[in-house]
């Protein structure tokens, strides 16, 4: 699945690939309705309906995933928010293990997330994963999300590489579609992101179910 004599960068998303989705999906379909419910007076069922059509009209935009602007439209605290359910952010299996083998066979690893710089420190907070990365890229500081086509544009001005010999792992399709047409040579989808929704079906990409599976062939460098 991955020559790693052909790979000098490995770029991971968080959410879903490093970190167990089960925290978002909980967070924004249960949790957020509760509190906006309890806050406007609605029933746990209006307010999911409401939500889903606001998410649903900024999908795949930077607006989606800043929780400044969640916090202005629905006047909650989304930040304070996160941090009452914060104990349901996990490392999914083997991810500590494959980005200390990738540093020790001599790849860069470069995390490339969607996150808000708030969300991304309460996660790095938790997690502890800061230290095991060479670069922290925001798309909240390029402008632009990993599903517009400039964004790839402006990583590479941000952080070089180059894109044949780069490896990018993403649990997002969309995003993955838009890495793989600026280029990208090595693509790599999560099978399960969610640790507790079903495993999915994955057409057009390679796909893992966490990261053992892929790391019989890295040897160390040194």
């Amino acid at each position: 699945m991955i020559d790693w004599n052909q790979i000098d960068i490995v770029m991971l998303d968080m959410d879903g690939t490093l970190l167990d989705l089960h925290f978002d999906n909980h967070f924004w379909l249960e949790h957020v309705p509760a509190r906006y419910a309890e806050a406007k007076g609605l029933s746990l069922e209006q307010a999911k309906g409401e939500l889903l059509a606001r998410y649903k009209s900024v999908e795949g935009t930077l607006e989606w995933y800043c929780i400044d602007h969640w916090s202005r439209e629905l006047e909650l605290d989304i930040a304070l928010l996160k941090e009452e359910v914060d104990h349901l952010i996990a490392v999914h299996p083997h991810v500590i293990d494959f980005l200390d083998l990738l540093m020790c066979a001599g790849k860069e690893r470069v995390l490339v997330t969607n996150a808000h710089q708030k969300t991304l420190a309460l996660k790095m907070e938790k997690t502890r994963l800061a230290g095991f990365f060479d670069q922290v890229i925001s798309s909240h500081q390029l402008g632009l999300p990993k599903e517009h086509p400039e964004f790839w544009n402006r990583l590479q001005n941000l952080h070089p590489f180059d894109r044949e010999r780069t490896l990018f792992v993403d649990d997002s399709l969309s995003v993955l579609a838009s890495a793989r047409e600026y280029g990208i040579h090595w693509l790599l989808a999560m099978l399960k992101p969610d640790s507790k929704a079903p495993s999915r079906e994955i057409g057009d990409y390679s796909a893992i179910h966490d990261f053992s599976e892929i790391m019989s062939g890295l040897r160390c460098s040194v």
